[in-house]
C-alpha cells in the first residue's frame, strides 16, 4: 500500500451534475476506478461539487468502497459493517474515526512486516492474524464499553448500593480497567515494533 505523497496540494477533482470527474491537474475526465488507483498510488486528491464548490471528497471515497465491494472485493466483514453502522447517531461515534484512524494507520505502517512475521509471532497461517485481529476487536469492545456513559453509570450505581454510606468506588476502577487497557495497547505497539525492525 502506498503512503500519500506529502508536500504537494491535493489534485482538485471536480464532479458535476451528470455525474461525471473532472481532473483539473490532467484537464480529463476520469472514472472511478481511476481515483481508486490515484489512492493505491498515494495521490492525494479533493472532490469538490463543480457547482457549489463543496468537498464531496467522503461520499465519492465512499462509493469507490461500494464499488469495490460489488465487483466481489469483499473487504469489509459483515459484523463490522453492522457494529459500525450502530454507531451512528451513538454517544460514542465521535471515538469511532479517530479509533479506526489509528489502527489503519499502525495496519499499514506495519504491514509488511506483518506479512514475514505474524506466523512466527502468533503461531502461523490465518489464523495468526485471525488471533491479531480479535486482539485489537477486544480491546476496542473494552474501550467502548468503559467510555460509554451507560456503562459508567451503571458501574456507579451498582457499587453505590453495595456501600452501606451510599459512597462509591467506580471512579477507581474505572481508572484501573483504563491502566490496563493503555498497557494492553502499549504491549501491542512494542509488539508490531519488534515485528517491523526484525523484517529490517
Amino acid at each position: 500500500m502506498a503512503e500519500e505523497k506529502t508536500g504537494e496540494s491535493p489534485v482538485v477533482i471536480k464532479k458535476y451534475a451528470n455525474r461525471r470527474l473532472y481532473n483539473t491537474q490532467t484537464s480529463s475526465y476520469v472514472t472511478l476506478d481511476h481515483l481508486a488507483q490515484m489512492v493505491k498510488d498515494g495521490t492525494e486528491f479533493e472532490v469538490h461539487d463543480a457547482r457549489t464548490g463543496e468537498d464531496i471528497t467522503r461520499s465519492v471515497l465512499t462509493q469507490i468502497i461500494f464499488e469495490e465491494e460489488g465487483k466481489g472485493q469483499n473487504l469489509l466483514p459483515i459484523k463490522f459493517l453492522r457494529q459500525l453502522i450502530r454507531f451512528y447517531g451513538d454517544s460514542l461515534q465521535a471515538f469511532v474515526p479517530g479509533y479506526l484512524d489509528l489502527s489503519m494507520d499502525s495496519f499499514a505502517k506495519n504491514q509488511e512486516a506483518m506479512r514475514n512475521r505474524v506466523a512466527e509471532a502468533f503461531g502461523g497461517g490465518s489464523s495468526a492474524l485471525e488471533a491479531m485481529t480479535r486482539q485489537n476487536l477486544a480491546m476496542f469492545e473494552r474501550a467502548v464499553k468503559m467510555f460509554s456513559p451507560f456503562a459508567m453509570q451503571g458501574t456507579a450505581s451498582a457499587e453505590s448500593e453495595a456501600k452501606p454510606n451510599g459512597t462509591s468506588h467506580a471512579a477507581p476502577k474505572q481508572s484501573e480497567e483504563i491502566n490496563e487497557l493503555k498497557s494492553e495497547i502499549e504491549a501491542m505497539r512494542r509488539q508490531l515494533s519488534e515485528l517491523a525492525q526484525n523484517r529490517k
